[in-house]
């Protein structure tokens, strides 16, 4: 029995109008949410043309010519753009019926090398029960006849098993959001015995030993703990015909531990510290979970892994700024203070479930509403970015 993929109907109406558009073959990437039973579908997004091809408005005629490095570093800043609990579900590809035969073969190493570099750069740990198939979309631009297949990433050997592609109207419109603000204060020491500080590299330690914190931490819902697979939704009184908002959980605290008992006390270890790194504040963090009967695990999952990579992904968004502002030879190593990105979330049209992106202090909102129509080929108002959190210096 192969995997069933609901999808919303705007994502067939998108798909059928890059169809039209864009010859003789477009791809791109399926974002959405996985679940032990069903995976859903709620957005699909073209990859974005390299700058010689806009202004042509033609793609290389040859699947051979499909450039796979741009495509995973779409995918990369695309999984930064996503809340808790939405990720890259697959690749498509809308080809012409003379390309369809060879579709298949350049799906399969692309959903390879998107999933490569998208598991390079977590934090966390995927969890037993994970689901480990990613979805291959193929489509024909003359018959619009739609192949579906699945494969599993973990298996470079793994074989295209059939997947059903099912349409749904009003898929994305009631989805649950989980709500919490974590409080952040995490010390880095950084060596004497490592005489070029590498920061990027001590903070991503430094940060792997706070994302175990974080597994290990202890969410309340609504003020209680709940069990791992009770239903998230007992005991909460449906509202008949309103389909339109989505269920909040705001009230989510994060407990974390401050000793794991007897079975995990650590060695305590002096080294020699020259300098350190010290990332402080609130950060918000969102995740979102379909409203079919999810379990609690499910649901805490999703934000755990919103907390982790909300940090993560704005770090490495504060180097990269660094290295283009400062290049990557600076070496002057006083009191430096760095505002990380503030969180923000946009709206998806017809949907319950917003998007997110970071901001510098200095960045106009045009330039965040370019950024989302080149990576998510969305279109934004200015009055629809809500920024999230304050700036705390």
């Amino acid at each position: 029995m192969g995997r069933t993929y609901f999808v919303e109907e705007a994502v067939g109406q998108y798909l059928s109008d890059l169809g039209t558009k864009l010859k003789p073959y477009v791809t791109g990437l399926l974002i959405g949410q996985c679940s032990p039973q069903r995976d859903y579908v709620i957005r699909a997004v073209r990859t974005p043309p390299k700058e010689e091809q806009k202004e042509d408005n033609i793609s290389p005629s040859k699947l051979a010519s499909i450039d796979e490095e741009w495509i995973t570093t779409h995918a990369s800043q695309v999984a930064q753009m996503l809340p808790g609990g939405l990720l890259v579900l697959g690749v498509f590809i809308i080809a012409t019926p003379e390309l369809s035969k060879d579709s298949q073969s350049a799906l399969r190493k692309l959903i390879f090398s998107v999933e490569k570099s998208l598991t390079k750069r977590r934090l966390w740990k995927p969890a037993e029960e994970e689901v480990l198939d990613r979805a291959a979309l193929q489509i024909c631009s003359a018959t619009k006849k739609v192949v579906c297949r699945t494969y599993d990433v973990q298996d470079p050997k793994s074989s295209a098993k059939p997947a059903d592609w099912k349409y749904q109207s009003a898929l994305s419109a009631s989805w649950l959001s989980l709500d919490c603000t974590v409080n952040v204060n995490i010390h880095i020491p950084l060596l004497a015995t490592s005489p070029n500080h590498d920061l990027e590299k001590n903070t991503k330690n430094g940060l792997n030993r706070w994302s175990k914190q974080i597994e290990d931490s202890v969410f309340l819902i609504n003020g209680q703990v709940k069990d791992d697979d009770t239903e998230l939704l007992e005991g909460q009184k449906k509202l008949r015909g309103n389909t339109q908002s989505s269920t909040q959980f705001s009230d989510v605290k994060v407990l974390t531990q401050l000793s794991q008992g007897s079975s995990h006390r650590s060695t305590a270890t002096v080294q020699v510290c020259s300098a350190s790194i010290n990332l402080k504040g609130a950060v918000k963090c969102r995740a979102y979970i379909h409203n079919n009967k999810p379990k609690v695990k499910e649901a805490i999952q999703a934000l755990k892994r919103d907390i982790i990579n909300t940090l993560s992904d704005r770090c490495e968004i504060l180097f990269e700024d660094l290295i283009i502002n400062e290049g990557p030879h600076k070496k002057n190593f006083e009191r430096e203070y760095h505002v990380l990105p503030q969180r923000l979330f946009v709206p998806v049209a017809g949907s319950s479930v917003m998007l997110s992106d970071y901001k510098f202090g200095d960045e106009a909102a045009g330039e965040i509403q370019e950024r989302f129509v080149e990576m998510l080929d969305q279109s934004v108002q200015a009055e629809d970015i809500h920024i999230a959190e304050e700036i705390n210096t």
